[in-house]
């Protein structure tokens, strides 16, 4: 007599078996993605499926619910309880009695999607390294000496074909007790099918993860369900290192000045993710006993520190790693102990020097090395991070940026935050400018800005609103292509001042009492360093991979965030480009820790993909220094911008005049 069929989708897989089989079973023999932590016990309800009604002609059956056997009482007490959509089966307790077509919904597979919100990148695929384990285990009696770990390892095999298997000594210390207290039942949380670092008695199908970026300026982090992917919380923190110094490099000169300095940087920070990880346990409501995963990314600096490694070596030339290889840690080796002692941490790998694990994870996230088109992707910071390439190749580099796109340096500067002007426009006529602030979206022109800004005021202009600034002043004719403030134009405009030998364009002056914002000439060449910098260590991965145009920009890191494309090449801060194929990846790093945290694979893909990168230095590279200097004019002195001039119209070169050049050398 035929056995029936069983046909399970989206995967296709079918096969026929005896009736009666549990339908988990037919799934298990197939190679069916379903889901379950109680394997098959009926406790975790996580094994859901629903039958297919109808006629099938694709898969030659008909198919209906009475192709399965009765609903159980288990089920009927599962869905009481805990809820089951009607529908809905619980395959572990369904069995098979005539030919059938099973739906294996997303929520009941192991290995699902977890949805992103930027539709235009690679989903994430949740196969964490870490798994809970439900497992019945054999009593001891005068018969069977065994040990209560080797049954254990036993019933890891028997159940669930764990093999080789070791655990960590507290959790062996704590196993006799736990057995006995869950009447011979027990979870066993396995870590990358090799070790049990910790169990609960009973069933338990709690645990968490949380991916981390310990930026320079900012600490961000998700606590995500390691069972469903799903984000519960997410906070960040200022990273208290701010104290030591602005940047990174002057972290590292606190460091050779300040014997000391490294412990005293690296206690403060793990404090903060100690108090940071607390907070978001409190926020989703959860048992922070219940956090068994970490996964970090840094820059290289924020990386040993972290570690505890001292980075003096990264402040010069060869800018020396400790270590560029992934970790595989306990939480505690990193002095973390707000969640369970028994948590693993894992930290990607660093690039280069200066190119560190947060570029991993941007890597991870946007996922280049996928494509066949030729992506730019810049993590513009103190210390620009690139990285150039497709599928077939990749470059890497850093570039020497320096603070002043975070405002620092600059004289009307300042960091992001409620009352920074973050948006510039000028007329090209009256020169007179109209900007906002962070914190309303009303405009500067606009009846309701006063009100709206009236606890914040105007304080400064942050990265954003400079780039925003230098770019209309160059669009309006204030500043040349060298970055010149015209000051011929100061009997046109009030807006246009002397200041000592050159000329100041101010943007806000509300009166005594409150702060004048003003873009100074000093300003300019401020930025124009920066922006310099960024695009020669562009330019110099597109000479080694010997191409003239990119297809797509991806700026990435909170500031990339914040950034309007037209402007970044409009600034020259980046190559020519469709300013609709530059985008903006938000906190990409985070999102590659996040990445890491669910899917046990990325971690084995970001490992290998670093290895095959190629460092570029640009400190040795002498073509540096050329693309650098014409890199300086607005947008650039030789490279067109065919692209940029179909978004906007650019003026016409305009040179600096006599009294302007004199005025330079009289300061030189």
């Amino acid at each position: 007599m035929t056995q029936p069929l069983v046909v399970f989708t989206p995967s296709g897989k079918r096969g026929r078996f005896p009736k009666g089989t549990p339908i988990l079973q037919c799934a298990r023999e197939l190679g069916v993605d379903i889901d379950s932590v109680c394997g098959g016990r009926a406790i975790c309800g996580r094994c859901q499926i629903t039958v297919a009604e109808g006629s099938f002609s694709k898969h030659g059956i008909t198919s209906a619910a009475a192709s399965l056997g009765p609903v159980t009482a288990t089920e009927t007490r599962h869905r009481d309880k805990k809820g089951l959509q009607p529908g809905r089966r619980l395959s572990c307790q369904a069995t098979l009695e005539a030919d059938v077509l099973i739906d294996v919904p997303p929520e009941s597979q192991v290995h699902k999607q977890v949805v992103r919100k930027r539709a235009e990148v690679r989903e994430i695929q949740l196969d964490p390294v870490l798994r809970l384990h439900y497992v019945e285990v054999a009593e001891p009696d005068m018969h069977d000496a065994r040990g209560d770990f080797e049954r254990l390892k036993e019933a890891l095999r028997d159940q669930w074909g764990l093999t080789g298997l070791t655990i960590d000594l507290p959790t062996l210390r704590a196993l006799q007790k736990k057995l006995r207290r869950g009447d011979w039942t027990l979870t066993a949380v396995v870590h990358d099918k090799k070790r049990i670092i910790a169990t609960r008695p009973g069933f338990a199908d709690k645990a968490y993860g949380i991916a981390v970026d310990v930026g320079s300026t900012t600490i961000a982090a998700h606590l995500c369900d390691l069972q469903t992917g799903a984000v519960l919380a997410s906070s960040g923190m200022m990273n208290p290192q701010i104290r030591f110094g602005e940047d990174l490099m002057s972290r590292v000169s606190y460091v050779m000045m300040h014997p000391g300095g490294d412990k005293e940087m690296t206690d403060t920070v793990r404090g903060t993710l100690n108090a940071l990880f607390s907070q978001l346990a409190a926020e989703a409501m959860i048992d922070p006993n219940d956090i068994f995963e970490l996964v970090f990314v840094g820059n290289p600096v924020m990386h040993h520190l972290l570690l505890g490694i001292d980075p003096t070596e990264l402040g010069g030339a060869p800018f020396a790693l400790a270590t560029d290889s992934s970790m595989d840690l306990y939480a505690t080796e990193i002095g973390i102990t707000s969640i369970n002692d028994s948590a693993r941490t894992y930290i990607l790998p660093c690039i280069a020097g200066h190119v560190g694990a947060d570029t991993s994870g941007v890597l991870l996230s946007e996922g280049p090395h996928l494509q066949d088109e030729m992506m730019l992707v810049v993590d513009v910071g103190t210390n620009a991070e690139i990285v150039l390439g497709n599928r077939h190749r990749l470059l890497a580099c850093s570039s020497p940026t320096g603070p002043a796109f975070e405002g620092a340096q600059l004289s009307s500067g300042q960091r992001a935050a409620p009352g920074a002007i973050e948006r510039v426009r000028i007329d090209k006529t009256t020169l007179e400018p109209r900007f906002t602030v962070i914190g309303t979206d009303y405009w500067s022109n606009e009846e309701g800005f006063a009100h709206a800004t009236r606890r914040t005021g105007v304080t400064g202009i942050c990265g954003s609103g400079i780039i925003e600034a230098v770019g209309e002043m160059f669009l309006a004719g204030i500043i040349s292509q060298d970055g010149v403030i015209d000051g011929n134009l100061a009997a046109q405009s009030p807006r246009i001042v002397p200041e000592g030998r050159t000329w100041t364009y101010v943007l806000h002056d509300a009166g005594e009492g409150e702060p004048r914002i003003a873009i100074t000439q000093n300003d300019i060449r401020a930025i124009q360093l920066a922006k310099a910098a960024l695009y020669a260590g562009c330019r110099l991965l597109m000479d080694r991979l010997g191409v003239e145009t990119v297809d797509r920009i991806m700026l990435a890191g909170a500031f990339g965030s914040h950034i309007d494309p037209t402007y970044a090449l409009l600034l020259g801060l980046v190559p020519d480009c469709a300013p609709a194929r530059i985008s903006s990846a938000g906190n990409a790093a985070g999102t590659g820790a996040r990445i890491a945290l669910l899917n046990t694979q990325a971690r084995l893909e970001i490992e290998s993909l670093v290895r095959r990168i190629e460092k570029i230095e640009t400190a040795i590279e002498p073509k540096f220094q050329d693309h650098f200097v014409a890199a300086m004019a607005i947008p650039h002195k030789t490279d067109p911008f065919p692209e940029l001039a179909k978004a906007v119209a650019l003026p016409t070169p305009k040179r600096p005049t006599a009294e302007q050049t004199s005025r330079r050398r009289r300061r030189a």
